[in-house]
């Protein structure tokens, strides 16, 4: 299987006041076409930092990053915008909805960004809406959605536009147990089904245990 995201040597730092502080050290590693790979750490072990690098949303201090054959690391800011925008879907914590938009406004943006036309767009947004059990809640504005509801509209925004490269930053870490579940089932059915390569940072191994594969980073290193 070929490879849609390879890393090589991939080190990133930070500055904490007068100390750097290093969060990732010549890390390796490559993910292969509709897998399913889960990085599991702790808080603060660089498990975020590296999706962003993976996303091209951050610059490494050094190291190579490839994703769908394009080297992102010798990309303008410019360039690396529009390759997340079109071929990479976000899953965040937090949900980040727009509060100002309805739940169909918020999933019909990504594809809107990418130059669709609204009626198309809107369109589009209501039957994933609908793939995520949301069909009728188009119409409502993220304060009025459960915690779960927010993270099924994030999830559709996420896969709206078809990205061959889902990430997911611990995507159940802000919901109740059973909830968190219920959207881990439907996250995970609706990325292999479509054949989207995931990857899903989580401190559960609960979560991790359900990928192909688990990558963990410890002390900046990953193993």
């Amino acid at each position: 299987m070929k490879a849609v995201i390879r890393f090589e040597n991939l080190s990133k730092s930070y500055h904490e006041g007068e100390q750097l502080r290093a969060v990732l050290t010549n890390a390796s590693a490559s993910f292969a076409e509709g897998e399913f790979t889960a990085l599991l750490g702790r808080s603060g072990s660089g498990k975020s930092t590296l999706l962003n690098l993976i996303s091209g949303i951050d610059q490494p201090d050094q190291g190579r990053i490839w994703l769908l054959g394009q080297e992102l690391t010798q990309m303008s800011e410019r360039d690396r915008t529009l390759v997340r925008r079109r071929r990479i879907g976000f899953v965040f914590q937090f949900f980040n909805l727009i509060p100002t938009l309805t739940a169909c406004e918020n999933v019909s943006l990504p594809l809107e960004l990418a130059g669709a036309g609204s009626r198309e767009a809107t369109a589009r947004a209501l039957a994933m809406l609908a793939e995520v059990g949301l069909g009728d809640r188009g119409g409502a504005f993220p304060d009025r959605l459960s915690g779960g509801e927010q993270q099924r509209v994030a999830i559709a925004r996420a896969l709206v536009h078809e990205p061959e490269v889902v990430l997911a930053d611990e995507p159940t870490g802000n919901l109740d147990e059973n909830t968190g579940r219920i959207v881990m089932d439907l996250l995970e059915r609706l990325t292999r089904a479509r054949g989207h390569s995931m990857v899903l940072v989580t401190h559960s191994h609960e979560v991790a245990g359900r990928a192909d594969r688990i990558l963990h980073l410890r002390d900046g290193q990953l193993i």
